[in-house]
């Protein structure tokens, strides 16, 4: 009699979810013999995500791994998963967007749910998760920018380089973001990544960016970009930039784009570049390689250019410049010395010298920081990250945080991935030790219940995403991206 039920529960589920035939059995096979064999009761270990980027989908992989009884729920607001690998990643980096399937065949566990266009806080509190679940994870990354502070920053075009980012990635909040690129000249301010990749993509052939994901609005304003110098510009010292050797080599590399480091920034590192761990080593090198001897190659390539970009050393912003007419015409900045012996510990100090970079876009990539999504959390305001102790939230059993969240907006997805497979394991643990107990399912079933109409499940998403494929297929791209919420919600419900 259990049997029958087990297997009438699993129909009936395929049946409203339009469940692929493999996973079906995967789920008759667990439900039905778990149940036949008395292993399945009302409690089960309980796993509440609350986000659905890297750090929230490794965190589900290590459990439901390392627990074969463990249920994980993942909530995230936006009706479509995968957070930063799909609105953060450059559109001309899609083999970076390959964990994508790793994170689908954990979204298809029979044990996992996805429950997308659910805002925790507003469409469920973090109170009712704590009750209903055996424990919760926030992962839910890092969305506010880190301001400049100084005169001018609230000029037009003046932007954050997190919304640009959204903006040619898709980001529905983003979509409206006005950006002006009918000017010669941008400047960046911060030595990361994400500082060189906005570079790239404004700098980089629109025959290049149109096969990719790109957002058609954004393609649109790349197309009639004047934009033809780049300025990339940090506080620091080239020994101290935070970008990593692929990214500057690309730069290097950028079609139709030329390279320009002056020769006096670099004069000194190439005597001490065998000091420095091999990774700094290494990025130290091009650099060296780029100012002071660049290859035949590089120099034809950079002779044909017709567009350029500088990295530009130890220099702090103070004030952004207008016209008369009120529109944005550059950036002052105060010139730096750096003082100490160790490079990773060298002061900045600034010194009375004073120079302007013209310029008519301006994107500010400093960092990024968290915000608190509920006033119980112990929240560390001033870093914007949870305070936590091993993946622990202080104080507060049972919640538990991975990611940028909880570390800071640093590293790539391979470090999230460690992060979130720790974090795992620490749940593990508490769960195995009795620290976690287990919770009645059918309190989370009423909860899921209560929002299921609302909810985007990952079988809708996978709706979503072929209408994407489908529509980029016509238009030669790799996918064309809703950046309507509503749009996406009728197509999943479709």
């Amino acid at each position: 009699m259990q049997f029958v039920k087990g297997a009438s529960w699993c129909l009936t589920k395929a049946i409203k979810t339009n469940m692929k035939f493999e996973k079906f059995k995967a789920l008759l096979n667990y439900r039905c013999l778990s149940t036949d064999s008395g292993v399945e009761n009302n409690k089960k270990p309980l796993v509440a995500i609350v986000g659905s980027g890297p750090a929230g989908f490794y965190t589900a992989q290590q459990l439901l791994k390392g627990n074969p009884n463990v249920l994980v729920d993942i909530y995230e607001k936006l009706p479509v998963p995968f957070g930063l690998v799909r609105f953060g990643v450059a559109p001309d980096h899609p083999e970076v967007k390959n964990v994508i399937h790793t994170f689908t065949q954990t979204a298809n566990n029979d044990r996992c749910s996805f429950l997308g266009n659910v805002e925790v806080g507003k469409d469920v509190t973090l109170q009712d998760l704590r009750k209903i679940y055996s424990a919760v994870v926030l992962c839910y990354g890092a969305a506010d920018d880190r301001l400049l502070g100084i005169p001018g920053e609230d000029l037009p075009n003046v932007l954050s380089a997190r919304s640009f980012v959204g903006w040619y990635n898709g980001l529905p909040q983003d979509k409206h973001l006005q950006v002006d690129l009918d000017c010669e000249a941008a400047v960046v301010i911060g030595h990361g990544n994400v500082a060189l990749d906005v570079a790239r993509v404004l700098l980089t052939p629109v025959g290049i960016l149109e096969k990719t994901d790109i957002t058609e609005h954004a393609l649109e304003a790349l197309t009639k970009s004047r934009i033809k110098k780049v300025y990339v510009v940090g506080r620091r010292g080239p020994l101290q930039v935070a970008f990593t050797i692929k990214e500057l080599r690309e730069m290097v590399n950028l079609p139709d784009t030329r390279t320009i480091l002056q020769p006096d920034d670099l004069v000194g590192c190439d005597k001490i570049i065998e000091e420095l761990p091999r990774p700094r080593r290494r990025l130290t090198e091009l650099m060296v390689k780029s100012a002071l001897s660049p290859s035949a190659d590089n120099l034809k390539h950079w002779a044909d250019a017709s567009r350029e970009w500088r990295l530009v050393f130890k220099r702090s912003p103070v004030s952004i410049k207008s016209s008369s007419s009120g529109k944005l015409a550059g950036v002052e900045f105060v010139v730096n010395k750096l003082e100490g012996d160790i490079p990773e510990k060298q002061k900045v100090v600034a010194t009375d010298l004073k120079e302007t970079i013209e310029c008519g876009l301006v994107l500010r990539s400093i960092g990024y920081r968290s915000l608190s999504i509920d006033g119980s959390v112990p929240f560390n305001t001033a870093k914007g990250v949870v305070d936590h102790e091993n993946s622990r939230v202080r104080n507060e059993k049972g919640l538990y945080c991975a990611g940028w969240v909880g570390n800071g907006p640093v590293g790539v997805i391979l470090g999230t991935m460690t992060d979130g497979f720790e974090t795992g394991k620490v749940i593990l643990q508490d769960i195995n030790s009795g620290s976690l107990e287990s919770k009645e399912t059918s309190n989370r079933d009423n909860l899921i219940g209560n929002i299921k109409s609302k909810a985007v499940t990952f079988s809708e998403w996978e709706k979503i995403d072929q209408a994407e494929v489908d529509a980029g297929t016509k238009k030669g791209k790799l996918r064309e991206k809703f950046t309507d919420i509503e749009e996406m919600i009728r197509t999943a419900k479709v």
